[in-house]
């Protein structure tokens, strides 16, 4: 198990004489196991956080407390306690509990353990399946879940790091609830900490640990218990003298946990954030995000092309120039690679950010694809339509165009759209950065080519 809130110390053959792969979670207890698998909650009162999953009455406590009937799909970050809710879920009265991992499991191991527990059913005796890491079983194998889950054959409790929405398949999903867990605050994580210090099971009282360096392993947690756990017990390991320091934390933990996945819904969370902070003007945050998807080793050509789009979106002809330094980014990105041309994304994302932004590029094209899509897309008049063809001239085609560089001011008064579009506006440029010196042009030249 991989997925929650400590790592599990071992695994133990499920029963009913047949080999499914499936596992017990144990109870953690080995005084080998790592800090993080000896420190898992043995009850509902240790777990830390997930507070708004677990108040009286909610489906998730009833279920673990032995009441409840639903099939569950547990989705949230790594060390947020999907697998120890699990675990306890394994202590709850009148209960089988069998465990089966999508990394090994395969539609067979599936199949033995429903047909286990429908021999279990006959006999009175209810079955709660876990399945960690439940984003990686196929579709076929979700598939052979559903009638076991739908006749509550079994009970199912699947974890998942990933947004069910994108990852799980619909008809299980409709048929489970989606309960999401919170990554851990800073004071979820001190307490996890706390108590792992002074516990028997953990490092029973024999390390001080500064306020400092707590600090510290809290800030590189990012809201992940296990993750702090694990830092926890190697700076304990490299002590000398029984004191945890930052300056020992800082040797025995090389960098801070980052929350992205490039196939799940963080990715779709942090470039939705990264697109809305240069669009809201904020330098800061957009360089936060850029960072977070650099660092997490995010495919730089899609971050080029997110720049691109965002030059023309937010800030369009308020600033010309932006998709510019975005299409120079991307060349930067082609032709020399990372980690240099992590700087050309960033001077892309400053450039963007801070420039004046104009949506009216967006809303022109809009409005006139919902024309073309209404129907009002007539007849090209005649004087425009190709002449370089043999009898274009006989069919009228290319007769009477003025060509505007014949007139001194380059500009002249000509129909151009379709007759039913004639004196319709697309374009609104607003008084933001270079659109103000458009603007007025535009109106000018409407005047001058429509001769109103």
């Amino acid at each position: 198990m991989s997925d929650g809130l400590f790592d599990a110390p071992g695994t133990q053959a499920v029963s009913d004489d047949y080999e499914t792969g499936a596992a017990r979670i144990p109870s953690g207890d080995d005084r080998y196991a790592p800090l993080a698998v000896r420190m898992r909650p043995r009850t509902l009162d240790e777990v830390v956080g997930q507070q708004h999953l677990l108040g009286p009455g909610s489906p998730l406590r009833r279920l673990i407390e032995g009441s409840g009937a639903a099939s569950v799909l547990l989705y949230g970050p790594p060390g947020t306690g999907k697998t120890t809710l699990a675990s306890l879920l394994s202590q709850a009265t009148g209960r089988r509990f069998e465990a089966l991992s999508a990394l090994s499991a395969g539609v067979k191991e599936v199949r033995a353990v429903i047909d286990v527990a429908r021999r279990r059913l006959t006999g009175g005796e209810q079955t709660v399946l876990f399945i960690d890491e439940v984003h990686r079983f196929s579709k076929t194998q979700q598939d052979a879940l559903l009638a076991a889950v739908e006749n509550r054959i079994v009970l199912l409790v699947a974890a998942t790091t990933e947004n069910p929405s994108f990852s799980v398949v619909s008809p299980l999903l409709s048929r489970s609830l989606v309960l999401q867990l919170r990554s851990l605050s800073p004071d979820d994580i001190r307490t996890v900490l706390a108590r792992a210090i002074a516990d028997p099971r953990g490092l029973a009282g024999e390390y001080t640990v500064t306020d400092a360096a707590l600090d510290h392993i809290v800030r590189i947690a990012g809201g992940d218990a296990r993750r702090s756990l694990t830092a926890l017990e190697a700076s304990a390991e490299s002590s000398l003298d029984g004191t945890v320091d930052v300056s020992l934390v800082e040797a025995s933990v090389d960098k801070a946990a980052v929350r992205y996945d490039r196939a799940g819904d963080q990715h779709y969370d942090v470039i939705s954030a990264f697109i809305k902070s240069l669009r809201g003007s904020d330098v800061d945050a957009a360089l936060h995000y850029l960072a977070r998807m650099i660092s997490a080793g995010e495919d730089p050509r899609f971050i080029a092309r997110r720049l691109m789009i965002q030059a023309s979106e937010e800030v369009g002809m308020a600033d010309p120039t932006a998709l510019q330094t975005a299409v120079a980014a991307a060349q930067v990105v082609q032709l020399v690679g990372m980690p240099e041309a992590q700087l050309a994304l960033t001077q892309a994302t400053i450039h963007i950010a801070t420039a004046p932004k104009s949506g009216a590029v967006v809303k022109g094209i809009g409005a006139a694809m919902a024309d073309v899509r209404a129907g009002k897309a007539g007849a090209v008049p005649a004087h425009l339509r190709d002449g370089h063809y043999p009898g274009a001239a006989a069919l009228g085609n290319a007769q009477g165009y003025k060509y505007p560089h014949d007139h001194p001011d380059g500009v002249l008064g000509q129909q151009y759209p379709p007759d039913e579009l004639v004196g319709v506006d697309y374009y609104h440029p607003t008084d933001h950065g270079y659109e103000r010196e458009v603007g007025p042009r535009v109106t000018k030249l409407r005047r001058i080519v429509r001769g109103t």
